[in-house]
C-alpha cells in the first residue's frame, strides 16, 4: 500500500496557474484553511474556485488569486456576508456562476459519475438560468410535458477537503454532523489532497465505524497532517469556530493595511486554528 503523506507546500506543489479548483467544507465550517494558505504560498493565479464559500473563498479573492467563483453561496454562518468576496463580486474583479446549492451539488455528482450532465428540476423558475445562459434546459424523455435543467459536470483539476482523522493510504473520517459534498469535490476532481486534524493507524480510524468514512483510498492522493487545519472554522468534534478570529478577520475589510497584514500573517502561517 502507498504511503500518502505529505505536507501542504509539497501537495500543492503540482497544481498551476488557471486551475479549477474545489474547496470542502460548507461556509464557515470545516474549510481546509492550512491548504488555503499553502496556495497562496505558491502564488498561484488566474484560478477558479468551486465552494460552498465561506473565508477560503475571501481570503483567496482579497489575495488575487482568483479570476472566477463557482458556488452556491458565499457565507461566514454566524455572520452571514463573506465581506472579501462582496467586495470582488461588487467592484467585478471577478467572473461568478452563480448556483442553487442543489445545481452545485448536481453538477460536482455528474463529474464525478464521468457524465456530461445530470437532468435536476432545481434551478428552474429562477434567475438562476437568465444569469447562466450556458446551462441549458432538456425535455424528459419520459414525460414530454416536462422541461427540465440539464447542468453540467463541474469537472475539477483538483480538491482540497479537510477531514477529522486519516490514514496515511487515504482513508478519511468527517466525526461531525455535517460531511455534505466533501466526498463528491474528491471524486469529481484529478488530484484530491486531504488536509486531517490527525493522522492514525487504519485500525485507529476504522474504530470511528464506516458511517463516519467518508473518503477512502480510491479518492485520495495526498494526505496533510494538520492539526486545527481549519483555521478558526467550526470542526467538530475537535473545535469550535473561534468567533473572535472570524470577527478580527471580517473587520480587514475595512482598512486595506488590516489587510494585507493579515494576509502575510495568514500566507506565513500553517492557516491554523488560533
Amino acid at each position: 500500500m502507498i504511503d500518502k503523506r505529505s505536507t501542504a507546500d509539497e501537495a500543492v506543489a503540482s497544481l498551476q496557474d488557471g486551475m479549477t479548483i474545489g474547496i470542502g467544507g460548507w461556509g464557515s465550517r470545516r474549510k481546509p484553511m492550512a491548504l488555503v494558505a499553502a496556495l497562496l504560498r505558491a502564488q498561484l493565479k488566474d484560478l477558479t474556485i468551486v465552494s460552498y464559500g465561506g473565508p477560503d473563498v475571501g481570503i483567496l479573492c482579497a489575495a488575487g488569486a482568483v479570476s472566477k467563483v463557482v458556488y452556491g453561496f458565499v457565507s461566514l454562518d454566524s455572520i452571514p456576508l463573506e465581506p472579501h468576496f462582496r467586495r470582488a463580486r461588487q467592484s467585478g474583479s471577478i467572473g461568478v456562476d452563480e448556483l442553487d446549492e442543489g445545481m452545485l451539488q448536481w453538477g460536482l455528482y455528474a463529474a464525478s459519475l464521468r457524465l456530461p450532465f445530470l437532468p435536476t428540476r432545481a434551478g428552474l423558475g429562477s434567475d438562476v438560468m437568465s444569469r447562466n445562459p450556458h446551462i441549458k434546459t432538456i425535455q424528459s424523455p419520459y414525460n414530454s410535458e416536462e422541461t427540465l435543467v440539464a447542468m453540467p459536470a463541474i469537472e475539477l483539476d483538483a480538491a482540497l477537503v479537510h477531514m477529522n482523522r486519516a490514514d496515511a493510504l487515504g482513508y478519511a473520517a468527517c466525526l461531525g454532523p455535517d460531511p455534505f459534498f466533501d466526498d463528491l469535490f474528491c471524486m469529481a476532481a484529478k488530484t484530491r489532497i486531504v488536509s486531517c486534524e490527525e493522522v492514525v493507524d487504519s485500525e485507529a480510524l476504522a474504530q470511528y465505524g464506516a458511517a463516519s468514512l467518508l473518503l477512502d483510498r480510491t479518492m485520495v492522493d495526498v494526505v496533510v497532517e494538520a492539526p486545527g487545519g481549519a483555521g478558526f472554522t467550526l470542526c467538530p468534534p475537535d473545535y469550535e469556530r473561534n468567533e473572535a478570529a472570524q470577527k478580527a478577520y471580517v473587520a480587514t475589510a475595512k482598512d486595506p493595511d488590516a489587510l494585507q497584514a493579515y494576509l502575510t500573517e495568514f500566507t506565513a502561517s500553517t492557516g491554523r486554528a488560533k
